[in-house]
């Protein structure tokens, strides 16, 4: 089974561990790792089981990505999160928001364990390939984590090792480094990542490691984000003409996210989930977050708190008969829903809302489930090759490659039972890429990215979705607290 995925990267070199038994990290003895193999391996894969943590994609990385996004409104009842949640759905949100304060810590908690595996792997007497490896791996995480919190706050502090007591409460590592440098350190990491990584599926892989196209992929989405569009075609055009039964699309768009297409052919990268004994292997909060919530009549055990639903704004961007629509949105419906598995969700007057999110439920009836649905094994879709096809889409328009662009997109549209298009342009692009990827994180940052080619876009999606977004909006404030535990060395982003 999937779930149970091992770790061993060369057989017989050291014992193999269940992965999802494999807690996360936190200080551990360097000198003791760097003399055992084994505790080398498990500081490596406590940082990738860092990602469960709910403060780095729980319940607040919802509220600043969906629920801060035209795709996802609050959700719940008019009350529920009103301060917080409601905060990011209008866009008002300022420093003492703490949910901003439980991101922050969870990505920075990712990158110190991250910190701690590439000494303890630098120092360690693995043979230098498999050394170079699991660096590799650490450095495509900690990439990822520099990505979100430069997305998310512009400016942050670049922390590159494991820091003394005394550097730690240091100005030094408690001031913004600049975006340009935060990125110039992410691409860094996804260069090195990118020549040592191995290949999907090949010798000394792992299912859930990251791989060569893994750090590609992200690599490419980085070079969109900084308009190096000739490097985002190269890299995507490698996934797509040198990936050739590695990577493709799923028959069914709708299995994406279920059990049966976790890590399969559309998967570049996922966090890992699944069914340990600690009922512990999963992202906190997560599924729950999202699920339907009873409400007026009540009558029946719910699935979760009702938060991110999907927008009206949402729904109107779909094309008639796009198959894709219901296999995001859960429709309640006058005379109750029956969900993919057979379950039924009571009628319009038992739910508090008419839509939830579907690619964020798991099921409890037909796939893995420990008993606690606050630990639903949901992975999280990070970047799969149907977002490869659209990053390839749009460098290659960008470098007046308009047919292969074309291309791209006409090999999304079948399976959402859509007729090819004749031509593209930006927009078109664009369009498909926020129905392709609806409630999977990004739309938030995809309209500060597009408003940084048409001035004005995010304004006018915020306002049609009833927002009202100012310059300061295109990035988050700083959590007050951290500002706190400065002493002040760390400043406030502009307009908050």
């Amino acid at each position: 089974m999937k779930k149970t995925i091992i770790l061993c990267l060369v057989l017989g070199m050291f014992s193999c561990k269940n992965y999802l038994e494999v807690k996360p990290q936190g200080q551990i003895d360097q000198e003791a790792a760097a003399g055992d193999p084994a505790t080398t391996q498990n500081l490596v894969t406590g940082v990738y089981n860092s990602m469960w943590e709910g403060s780095m994609h729980g319940f607040s990385y919802v509220g600043m990505t969906n629920i801060a996004s035209d795709d996802a409104d609050k959700g719940s009842n008019a009350d529920d999160g009103k301060t917080t949640y409601g905060a990011f759905d209008n866009l008002t949100m300022d420093g003492s928001v703490n949910n901003l304060n439980e991101v922050w810590s969870g990505f920075y908690l990712g990158i110190s364990r991250a910190n701690q595996a590439l000494n303890a792997v630098a120092g360690s007497s693995l043979d230098e390939t498999l050394k170079n490896q699991l660096m590799g791996e650490v450095r495509f995480l900690r990439a990822y984590f520099y990505f979100d919190l430069v997305r998310f706050f512009g400016g942050v502090p670049k922390i590159d090792k494991v820091l003394t007591p005394g550097e730690a409460n240091s100005a030094a590592y408690q001031t913004k480094a600049s975006a340009d440098t935060i990125y110039q350190f992410i691409i860094s990491d996804l260069e090195f990542a990118l020549a040592n990584l191995a290949i999907k599926g090949g010798a000394n892989t792992a299912v859930g490691r990251a791989t060569k196209g893994a750090a590609a992929g992200l690599l490419a989405k980085v070079m969109l984000y900084r308009q190096n569009f000739q490097r985002a075609y190269s890299l995507t055009d490698s996934i797509i003409k040198q990936s050739v039964g590695a990577y493709g699309l799923l028959d069914n768009y709708e299995d994406i996210w279920r059990t049966t297409g976790a890590d399969g052919i559309e998967s570049v990268f996922e966090v890992q989930t699944g069914v340990n004994s600690a009922c512990n292997a999963a992202i906190a909060s997560y599924s729950e977050c999202q699920g339907p919530r009873a409400g007026g009549k009540y009558g029946w055990a719910d699935l979760g708190f009702g938060f991110g639903v999907p927008s009206q704004s949402l729904l109107d961007e779909y094309e008639a008969n796009d198959k894709r629509e219901a296999a995001t949105v859960i429709f309640i419906s006058s005379t109750g829903t029956f969900l993919w598995d057979g379950f039924r969700i009571p009628g319009q007057d038992s739910v508090q809302n008419s839509y939830y999110n579907y690619k964020a439920y798991h099921s409890r009836i037909k796939e893995p489930f420990c008993g606690d649905r606050s630990r639903m094994p949901k992975n999280l879709r990070v970047l799969r090759y149907g977002e490869i096809r659209l990053i390839h889409a749009e460098a290659a328009l960008a470098l007046s490659k308009s047919g292969e662009a074309l291309d791209d997109i006409n090999a999304l549209r079948p399976r959402a039972g859509l007729a090819p298009l004749g031509s593209v342009d930006r927009h078109a692009i664009w369009h498909e890429r926020r129905v392709e990827l609806a409630m999977e994180h990004d739309r938030f940052f995809d309209l500060i990215r597009e408003n940084e080619l048409e001035p004005g876009l995010a304004a006018a999606a915020f306002a049609a979705h009833g927002k009202t977004f100012a310059d300061k909006n295109k990035v988050f404030p700083i959590p007050k607290k951290q500002i706190d535990l400065s002493g002040g060395s760390l400043k406030q982003n502009t307009g908050y």
